[in-house]
């Protein structure tokens, strides 16, 4: 390889940016170690294309993605490029839960990001494929593709298939609502075996429309993963062709120079939100467009979400608060379906581009729905009038706070029951300490307080075990999102750790949750607030050095997405 008119010749828009790095007589000692791993002058000559692997054998989201790269790979082969694969972290939630591990699962969101940023822009790649497959790398992967505005495609990994127990479709769900049948005595722990044996019965990320799926049917709405494609579960014979494709298509993005610019906009994210309250999704989905439009510099906010949600009606029928999972959505005829039936509603706008180069509405409008499938309703027979997401604000949450719900639940006054951790809470709910009509607040456990927001399903799914899921309120600066049912209110901002109302609560002050009038209150006057505020004494840290402490300092509050960036 050297400056010879053929190799100047061969610059193209398509390998333009890394010529930097491979062409030239002063690029040899680059090409020399490139070399050595198998690559060749020709493979250098052509567009060098990343493929940024989310793999890991911690878990069965990710697992897969080894194989799915290979045929990603090949395809960018087949299409004339050369990949480059590299890998970055993923933490699962599911494994971590309830274990101060779970602590690092919304850090891993900015270490992904961050990497995938550094791998790609220090090796001058032309364009990227992004494969992901769970909570916090299909985000992570998203902020870095927004960051570094290349060609480019997120790849979802797909869902996981449902597993089967007395004749039901079960999920990683139905594992901690048995956790708390069994703590409260109404099940042997033979049958909580039983339970978690067959679960989760092969690769894939959590079946419900918890964070991975409604995150991944975002990325099809924003355009950064090809419509449809996402939609296909993990273990479908169809996943190789997928993935093939997948790496066709990105030299097709780079040969039409589309960048995730083009794709991430308010329109597109507007379009994201009233899926995911169409679909009563994951509350994650707040903090994550909110971190998306961070990433692109564009204005949108928490209020925004909720007016979106408010005038967005529940067509779709999926667990935790419906019946069905994302294969039956899959089945039925996929997210396309849904896609229709909201344009033709008038809540989206199908004028939005994507990544094959088509519109948000054109990449729908060959979709085959399946004749009787239910799992997505027509609008005129929604669930629900209005969203699944909603933002309560008061005294207790300045700033705003989250709750996903099919239904709007009649007002509730309750005493509080403080806890400082998850951990102390979740031993008051298995020692059934816990009561109708409690009000649980469990804090320093928001952004910089964790740090991290951890999630708490165990808790919730403990409680439904208990009989009491929908006899209590749970109020915390962490997250209740993706498995979330019943009045699990998350994402208080400000938090307690930087002096948010939340951590001038005491034990049996009554707090009221309104949703019907979008309210969240502790019976305190100005007054009195202010009287504990001045008294109020900042914590010491939980972690003083390394990832966790670098992110405390950095992170914004829940109602800016949770996010890091500048």
């Amino acid at each position: 390889m050297s400056d010879s008119p053929e190799m100047r010749d061969s610059v193209t828009k398509l390998n333009e940016r890394s010529r930097a790095l491979v062409a030239g007589a002063e690029r040899a000692g680059a090409r020399a170690m490139l070399k050595a791993v198998g690559f060749t002058d020709d493979d250098l000559a052509k567009p060098l294309i990343g493929v940024a692997n989310t793999w890991t054998e911690i878990g069965p989201c990710n697992w897969h993605l080894r194989k799915l790269a290979a045929d990603v790979k090949r395809g960018i082969r087949a299409a004339g490029g050369t990949p480059f694969e590299f890998n970055t972290v993923s933490i699962s939630d599911g494994i971590t839960m309830g274990t101060e591990g779970m602590k690092g699962s919304l850090i891993s969101r900015e270490v992904i990001a961050d990497s995938i940023e550094l791998v790609a822009m220090s090796n001058m790649l032309d364009g990227v494929v992004a494969l992901s497959s769970c909570d916090k790398t299909i985000p992570g992967t998203i902020m870095a593709l927004i960051r570094l505005n290349l060609p480019s495609i997120m790849l979802y990994g797909g869902t996981i298939y449902p597993g089967h127990h007395n004749g039901q479709d079960i999920d990683l769900v139905n594992v901690f609502e048995a956790l708390g049948k069994f703590q409260a005595g109404e099940i042997s722990y033979e049958e909580l075996q039983a339970v978690e044996n067959v679960a989760c019965p092969g690769p894939g990320a959590c079946g419900g429309q918890f964070t991975a799926n409604t995150m991944a049917m975002i990325s099809e709405i924003i355009g950064i993963c090809p419509m449809g494609m996402g939609d296909v579960p993990a273990e479908d014979p169809e996943k190789e062709n997928v993935a093939f494709r997948a790496g066709q298509l990105v030299l097709k993005v780079l040969e039409n120079d589309i960048r995730p610019a083009e794709l991430i906009t308010r329109q597109s994210l507007e379009n994201a939100i009233v899926a995911s309250a169409a679909t009563a999704g994951s509350t994650n989905s707040i903090l994550h467009t909110l971190a998306f439009a961070r990433e692109a510099g564009i204005e949108f906010t928490i209020d925004d979400i909720e007016e979106i949600s408010k005038r967005t009606p529940v067509i779709g029928d999926l667990r935790p608060t419906g019946q069905y999972v994302a294969l039956d959505l899959f089945k039925a005829g996929g997210v396309p379906i849904l896609v229709n039936r909201l344009i033709e509603g008038g809540y989206m706008s199908g004028d939005t581009p994507t990544v094959t180069g088509q519109t948000l509405a054109e990449s729908c409008a060959n979709a085959k729905e399946t004749e009787g499938q239910d799992v997505i309703r027509n609008v005129d027979n929604a669930i629900k009038e209005t969203g699944g997401l909603v933002v309560l604000k008061g005294n207790l949450a300045p700033d705003g706070a989250v709750v996903k719900l099919k239904n709007t639940p009649d007002p509730m006054t309750g005493p509080a029951r403080v806890f400082n951790t998850e951990e102390d809470a979740f031993e008051a709910v298995k020692a059934q300490q816990i009561v109708e009509g409690d009000v649980v607040i469990i804090r320093y456990e928001g952004p910089v307080g964790g740090p991290g927001m951890r999630e708490m399903l165990q808790i919730t799914a403990a409680l439904f075990g208990q009989g009491l899921g929908n006899k209590v309120a749970l109020i915390t600066d962490g997250r209740f999102s993706g498995g979330t049912r019943g009045l699990m209110i998350g994402h208080v901002s400000p938090e307690a750790m930087v002096g948010g109302p939340i951590a001038l609560v005491e034990e049996g002050d009554m707090i009221t949750v309104d949703v019907a009038q979008r309210l969240i209150q502790v019976d305190l006057s100005d007054e009195e607030l202010a009287e504990r505020q001045a008294k109020w004494i900042e914590p010491e840290p939980n972690y003083m050095q390394g990832v966790m402490a670098k992110y405390a300092k950095l992170v914004s509050q829940a109602h800016n997405g949770a996010y890091s960036g500048s």
